[in-house]
């Protein structure tokens, strides 16, 4: 799959959006939590909050959109404070398992030290979800103390971003 840059999140991409979130709700809903038919209900007024928050630096919401318009993927940054953040990302079924997820957390990450100012990012994802982990392992994100997420063992992840931003890890 070729690179396709992550856009910051507007108001036009939100009929898009809703069609991702439906498509593959499923899909995530079998390595994350599952949004609930609440989110569904109400898009369109947690979409002007989100931007709103954004707006006021709380958030950074990204998106990758295909070529189609269609969204691909996002990549959020949450809860923004103190020089950190929490990274978050979702990669549609039908365009895992080609690096789109690598790619785009790298650029995340590379906006967060550039754009943003932060030096450090958190990630979490639950022990069996392998693909997110590895994903989060080629991007330089250390593995840190267990949790429970859901009902689920998962792990905390981190980043110093005050390294090289374009950090590749030996062997992976």
């Amino acid at each position: 799959m070729h690179r396709i840059p992550l856009q910051l999140l507007r108001p036009d991409h939100a009929p898009a959006l809703l069609d991702f979130e439906r498509e593959n709700r499923a899909w995530f809903a079998a390595s994350v939590p599952d949004r609930g038919d609440h989110y569904f209900a109400h898009f369109d007024a947690r979409h002007a909050e989100l931007l709103a928050e954004q707006a006021a630096g709380q958030h950074f919401f990204h998106v990758l959109v295909g070529d189609g318009g269609e969204i691909l993927g996002r990549v959020n940054l949450v809860d923004v404070a103190d020089g950190s953040a929490e990274l978050g990302y979702r990669i549609a079924e039908r365009a895992a398992g080609r690096g789109l997820a690598t790619a785009a957390v790298r650029e995340a990450c590379a906006l967060a030290a550039s754009e943003y100012g932060l030096g450090t990012l958190r990630a979490v994802t639950t022990l069996d979800n392998a693909a997110s982990r590895a994903v989060l392992a080629r991007t330089g994100f250390t593995a840190g103390e267990e949790f429970v997420l859901d009902g689920r063992p998962g792990l905390c992840f981190v980043r110093d971003l005050r390294e090289a931003a374009d950090r590749e890890v030996p062997g992976r």
